[in-house]
């Protein structure tokens, strides 16, 4: 072979692209016609560029398709806006000329947010759908009953606000966790952010209903009285987030723990209250018997039992 094969694979690469001189092309093909060793790697080489370009054909079709597609969702999105903005113009319309000014406007306009969240974004958002969907929604709402409490002159915004608010936390906030871009930044932390962000929003619940009903005292009263469910909420989720242990465990732990807390919840909660209630009396909750939660503890320790038991036969095989 007039060629060493350590010069003709260097040069393989420049032949298979087509960027070498006639000569050298000449000289790689007959060394090719001589060495099957050469021959072999040549084909590797040109399964390689094969699969590549698949590969950014591939590419190329999906991002085709991609923007045809985020083409005509944005033009659904737009002519379903533009339907929902009908109804706003014409009240718009309505009430300059039957010269009431703009009375019923914002309430139509705050209104008509609410389905233009639910439809519009979705089908407008370049990505993180879900996530601008439920936060659009969230705020449409909110606005709603801004709108609605000032039309009607009323003094209930921090009542109602706060309490949907808290609705739409217990019911969006794991799903906007575990979507991006959250996801990203919460990580493995999901389920305690969940909470942290139920836990604030029932205390502005909270305070928006002390706020509206106010009299001396209130505020430490509630705040006695939700002390008590907030620690049973995340007395649970933290047995089941963080303790080591299997799902029978975990139910057993769950199962004692949520009866003896319901046991001497009445107890607790007159305590805590006595001192802010007048004339010594007491607030009384309805309190299970104590056969009751004695049996509750039972069937929790039967499902530790078994937990622990299956624990240990999976270990010892």
């Amino acid at each position: 072979m007039k060629y060493e094969c350590d010069v003709i694979e260097d040069l393989l690469p420049l032949y298979q692209d087509g960027a070498c001189t006639n000569a050298t092309k000449r000289a790689v093909e007959e060394h090719l016609a001589e060495c099957p060793k050469c021959t072999e790697l040549f084909s590797k080489i040109k399964d390689m560029s094969i699969d590549e370009m698949i590969l950014k054909e591939k590419e190329n079709v999906i991002g085709t398709q991609s923007k045809y597609f985020k083409r005509k969702s944005a033009l659904a999105g737009s002519i379903v806006g533009g339907i929902f903005a009908l109804p706003i113009l014409i009240c718009l319309i309505v009430n300059l000329v039957t010269g009431h000014g703009l009375s019923w406007f914002f309430l139509v306009l705050a209104a008509m947010l609410i389905p233009t969240s639910l439809f519009v974004v979705p089908l407008m958002a370049p990505k993180n759908r879900m996530f601008l969907t439920m936060i659009s929604l969230t705020a449409s709402i909110i606005l709603l009953i801004a709108v609605c409490c000032i039309y009607s002159k009323g003094n209930w915004f921090f009542v109602a606000a706060p309490a949907v608010l808290f609705g739409l936390t217990v019911c969006f906030a794991p799903f906007i966790a575990c979507r991006r871009p959250v996801n990203a930044y919460l990580k493995n932390r999901k389920g305690l952010a969940v909470m942290c962000a139920d836990t604030v929003t029932f205390l502005l619940m909270m305070l928006g209903i002390g706020v509206y009903a106010y009299y001396p005292g209130i505020f430490a009263e509630m705040f006695c009285t939700s002390t008590l469910f907030l620690l049973m909420a995340w007395t649970l989720f933290l047995i089941i987030r963080y303790l080591p242990a299997n799902g029978l465990v975990k139910a057993g732990v769950c199962i004692a723990s949520l009866s003896v807390m319901s046991y001497f919840s009445n107890e607790a909660l007159n305590w805590l209250t006595a001192k802010h209630l007048e004339d010594g009396a007491v607030l009384v909750m309805s309190q299970p018997s104590l056969a009751l939660m004695l049996t509750c503890v039972g069937i929790g320790a039967v499902f530790t039992g078994i937990g622990l038991l299956v624990k240990w036969i999976g270990g010892k095989k």
